[in-house]
């Protein structure tokens, strides 16, 4: 086991960016650069439970990622039940506790049923919290919880002086979690791309440039010791 000294974010944030460049920086087919992908997922799944963190959310699959080509979204599709298939024996055993963020309704059938199954399995699980943001859009979180709400205020369960930033909080599929105190990007990209916006008002951010298929243990030690040296004031002023 993995031991770091510094203090650790209690959620930490993930988007997996760079698969496809890096399936074209070495010539393979795209599906190859996200499978190689799942590789180091697996390595940032275990290490954060070693760890300790409380939570860890990862963008796998956003409601936009349908447009992308049928070819690699099939690809996506068939490593996605893999990973479920391969990968839930030790999840478990490690008291990892799956939730799916996102709509899994609209999944193919077997996908579908695997995300299920994966998260009545793991459910009462007491370790770290695996978020897998799957057919999932930030912005369709925060409609979602808005109509949640609206309906308890029409069968008269709350008042609309009750609905609070507390009571959104609730309404979303991260509810009881805490809020993310660090997300990463991989790639370079500088933008949140529609994930967690809510739950992301004051993360710290770390852009590195690294693709994902290349991110290591000790890029994420890096990531990690960076949140630590974070001077952190939520809107308020250090003495």
């Amino acid at each position: 086991m993995t031991t770091q000294a510094s203090p650790l974010p209690r959620h930490v944030a993930i988007i997996m960016d760079g698969n496809g460049r890096w399936a074209k920086q070495h010539k393979i087919k795209i599906a190859l650069g996200h499978r190689t992908g799942v590789e180091a997922l697996r390595a940032i799944i275990r290490e954060s439970s070693d760890l300790g963190i409380e939570a860890l959310s990862l963008y796998a699959f956003s409601t936009e990622n349908w447009k992308r080509d049928p070819a690699e979204v099939e690809a996506l599709m068939g490593l996605l039940l893999e990973f479920f298939t391969s990968e839930i024996d030790e999840l478990d055993e490690k008291n990892v506790c799956i939730r799916i963020l996102g709509d899994k309704d609209g999944m193919p059938e077997k996908q579908r049923q695997a995300l299920i199954n994966a998260e009545t399995r793991t459910q009462s699980n007491t370790g770290l919290h695996l978020n897998i943001a799957i057919n999932y859009g930030g912005r369709a979180e925060l409609a979602r919880a808005a109509r949640i709400l609206a309906e308890k205020a029409l069968r008269g369960e709350i008042k609309p002086e009750e609905i609070t930033e507390q009571a959104l909080s609730d309404a979303l599929y991260t509810r009881g979690l805490p809020d993310v105190d660090l997300l990463i990007r991989t790639s370079g990209e500088m933008r949140l791309s529609n994930f967690l916006l809510f739950q992301c008002a004051y993360a710290e951010f770390l852009f590195p440039t690294v693709l994902w298929p290349d991110f290591s243990l000790e890029d994420y030690h890096q990531a990690l010791d960076a949140f630590a040296r974070r001077d952190r004031r939520y809107g308020g002023r250090n003495s």
